[in-house]
């Protein structure tokens, strides 16, 4: 038996709701709350977007990715409106990501997450199997 899934992603910049998607991170977003409407153009800007949408064509969700296409990939910004939540969207949009990217055959795709382990996990997604070797520069741009 096959189910149908009853929204559409689509990689269409000239879909996405950036006064929606901001709205969405800035005020229901723990890790980007408070974030400035130009900070979410410039990062949609700069990545792959991917926006979920219902059967009447409005976006309920978004995921972007940030990539050279070649070697590496960071999936972030994931969010799924709340009426949404709890219908596999989040999955959905997972999976919209890692087949996106397959024919780029990155050596790596990363994603980080507080809560939602096994989404990602449905999808191939696993643990660092090192993370004692990941560093970062915590507000590098100021």
């Amino acid at each position: 038996m096959s189910t149908v899934s009853p929204y559409e992603i689509s990689t269409d910049p000239d879909r996405v709701d950036l006064d929606l998607v901001h709205h969405w991170l800035s005020t229901g977003a723990f890790w980007a709350l408070g974030r400035s409407r130009e900070t979410i153009g410039r990062a949609a800007a700069a990545s792959i977007n991917f926006g979920a949408y219902d059967g009447e064509g409005r976006q309920v969700g978004y995921a972007r990715v940030v990539s050279d296409l070649a070697t590496f990939g960071w999936l972030c910004d994931v969010y799924v409106e709340e009426a949404h939540r709890g219908r596999g969207l989040g999955t959905q949009l997972a999976e919209a990501v890692r087949d996106h990217l397959a024919p780029y055959r990155l050596k790596r795709l990363l994603l980080s997450t507080v809560d939602a382990h096994e989404v990602y996990a449905r999808v191939g997604f696993e643990p660092f199997p090192y993370p004692e070797r990941l560093m970062y520069i915590p507000g590098a741009g100021g």
